[in-house]
């Protein structure tokens, strides 16, 4: 009987480490832009995948851009086990539309003062989304995939701006495009304890 108390208690919980990216090129913008990463943002990844190498990971998701597909298949090749990694669309950094990867001196030319903090909550970038849209994208996968695994261990490889929405999520705080309540530096992780 203690044995099967000790394991439902285990059951009840859920990690999930959130982890941003290596460095990548800054002198385009991002988000749905798909160059990969910088050496700079190997060589965090490597220590990513070394800091994480002992956790055993039931599941894996990644964000489907190069930059973060890299930093999750390097992280990977570190672990003991290795998880398949579950590449998604939902994961990705917003969708900026026709600015994705475009030289950051060629979009202050063309969209003069266009970035995610001046977008009103409901208006598009150009053939792009909305902050509404993203995080009505980052809540869905919240609610429809992570809220259900039957896991004890996540590993999630994302955009710093997705992961600013989860921490908002997880949290329980009205999320604003307005404010970056959660700054998420490239190759960093952040531990989340669901119960």
């Amino acid at each position: 009987m203690a044995i099967e108390k000790k394991l439902l208690e285990r059951m009840n919980y859920m990690n999930i480490f959130l982890v941003r990216h290596g460095q990548d090129d800054e002198s385009v913008r991002g988000g749905w832009c798909n160059h990969g990463l910088m050496p700079e943002g190997i060589e965090q990844s490597q220590k990513l995948g070394e800091e994480l190498a002992h956790t055993y990971f039931d599941s894996i998701f990644s964000s489907d851009l190069n930059r973060a597909k890299e930093t999750a298949e390097i992280i990977v090749s570190n672990l003991d086990v290795k998880t398949e990694i579950e590449y998604t669309k939902e994961l990705r950094e917003i969708n900026n539309g026709l600015l994705a990867g475009m030289k950051n001196e060629l979009a202050e030319k063309e969209y003069p003062g266009l970035y995610y903090k001046a977008l009103q909550y409901d208006e598009q970038y150009p053939l792009g989304e909305s902050p509404k849209d993203f995080y009505q994208r980052i809540l869905n996968f919240w609610n429809k995939k992570l809220l259900h695994l039957n896991t004890k261990n996540i590993l999630i490889v994302t955009h710093g701006g997705v992961i600013n929405i989860l921490l908002h999520l997880f949290n329980d705080i009205p999320y604003s495009n307005k404010v970056t309540k959660f700054p998420v530096k490239t190759g960093t992780v952040f531990k989340i304890e669901l119960q």
